[in-house]
């Protein structure tokens, strides 16, 4: 019965991961996903910016989400990545996607619940837990 609840509350993938014409989709008309690209502010965040060579940005962020709890990269190609998130008390899962665009030295991003139509913030605070392991670290 558990596996089955967890499965129900995982979601299926959407059908609109991916690039489409070199972007990715943009956000539903629901307040549980953040885009690098939307226009509206309830889905607007920054892209990531990164300093120093692309692919060690890269790395660095493939790093992060593999330590974090629940996190699982379903697809790397060194330039666009989708990751599962799923919370670690009923297991809903999350979609995070980044396309790298080295000549802009970003990153873009979008982040989106599978389920529901709120998200108390996650994917948001998701972002920006990803930029801060872009920060250069401080010598100790």
């Amino acid at each position: 019965m558990a596996a089955l609840l967890g499965s129900l509350l995982a979601g299926t993938p959407p059908a609109t991961l991916g690039l489409h014409d070199g972007v990715l989709a943009p956000c539903p008309d629901r307040p549980n996903c953040v885009s690098s690209r939307a226009t509206d502010a309830r889905h607007v965040i920054a892209p990531l910016a990164y300093q120093g060579p692309a692919d060690a940005a890269w790395r660095r962020l493939v790093a992060a989400i593999a330590a974090t709890p629940g996190a699982r990269v379903v697809r790397d190609d060194g330039r666009y990545l989708h990751a599962e998130f799923a919370s670690a008390t009923l297991g809903f899962v999350d979609d995070v996607e980044l396309v790298l665009d080295a000549p802009a030295r970003v990153i873009h991003v979008r982040s989106a619940a599978r389920l529901g139509r709120y998200d108390f913030g996650v994917n948001r605070a998701r972002i920006e837990a990803l930029r801060s392991s872009l920060s250069p670290t401080e010598p100790q």
